[in-house]
């Protein structure tokens, strides 16, 4: 344990985030706002949020005396809303798309989801202030959201240019799943392995979305980064999603329960981690994303929600 704050923060920073921008309007009726990736979702039922507050920030007493706020998770392309909202821009809401929510804070156009909250309680925490927040109105755009770790942002699209630029080739991959299965299909060597399809430079994530149509009769609608590997005796690249399958009969492939899975059946020693990952994380609602290769890596936590 340090005292160091600088290393504290640091080691925080290890944490995969979400990021956000927290809104609000002032006593003159002016919007507000500023970057954070403090948030947590915290009850259902009330459903409550709440996000962190530094006692210090020049929107202290604006925000402490809101009767709410919103919050904003923003989406993988926002890493200049992110920015602006970030640094000290005369007009940072020139930036971004808005309007009033419900409940009268700024939400914003295309971001993964919008929250518009009333004050349910500030609490004292330190150096910083805890805002709770009750969920009066929200909006979920079901796109994937912009990552933030040690500094830096991350998000799919930043992982697959980095590596195509130094795969010979890069496979996309999905977690397919329905109904508490998962799908699976034929390796081509008598076993089982997941869907992938090889990527272009020039392809998005309706590649993979046309593959599973294609040959399982299935419409696949991509969610969430799962892992991200190298076979290293291949000098294959892969970046699998978490992804849900539509209703329909099966054209090609087997779905099996996604807690007995067939795994002495699936020889590719990265897929059947990943399946039997999968199984284990989805009993508890929380999901990790893997980095590393088809033999050893690591697996970030992401917070369960709610």
């Amino acid at each position: 344990m340090t005292s160091d704050a600088r290393a504290l923060r640091d080691a925080f920073g290890a944490f995969l985030t979400g990021v956000t921008v927290v809104t609000a309007v002032d006593d003159t009726g002016s919007p507000i706002g500023f970057t954070a990736n403090s948030f947590t979702s915290v009850s259902l039922d009330p459903p409550l949020l709440l996000v962190c507050l530094a006692k210090t920030s020049r929107n202290y007493a604006a925000l402490t005396g809101a009767k709410g706020f919103g919050v904003n998770i923003l989406s993988e392309g926002q890493k200049d809303v992110s920015n602006a909202f970030a640094r000290p821009v005369e007009d940072r809401f020139a930036a971004v798309q808005w309007q009033r929510g419900p409940f009268g804070s700024p939400v914003f156009a295309g971001v993964a989801a919008w929250f518009d909250c009333a004050m349910h309680a500030v609490v004292d925490a330190g150096d910083h202030v805890i805002l709770l927040g009750r969920v009066e109105a929200f909006d979920n755009s079901g796109k994937t959201g912009l990552g933030y770790a040690r500094g830096g942002y991350f998000t799919p699209a930043l992982a697959e240019k980095s590596l195509l630029a130094s795969a010979e080739c890069l496979f996309l991959g999905a977690v397919a799943v329905r109904n508490g299965e998962i799908l699976l299909v034929e390796d081509g060597k008598g076993g089982w392995t997941l869907p992938f399809v090889e990527k272009a430079e020039g392809d998005g994530m309706e590649v993979l979305e046309r593959h599973v149509a294609e040959t399982a009769g299935l419409t696949l609608t991509t969610g969430l980064l799962y892992s991200v590997y190298e076979d290293t005796q291949t000098g294959r690249q892969h970046v699998v999603y978490r992804a849900e399958l539509g209703q329909g009969a099966i054209r090609n492939g087997r779905f099996f329960p996604i807690q007995a899975p067939p795994v002495a059946e699936i020889a590719d020693s990265a897929v059947r981690d990943i399946v039997k990952r999968y199984g284990a994380e989805s009993t508890l609602g929380n999901f990790g994303v893997y980095f590393g290769n088809q033999e050893k890596g690591r697996v970030h936590a992401v917070a369960a929600k709610g």
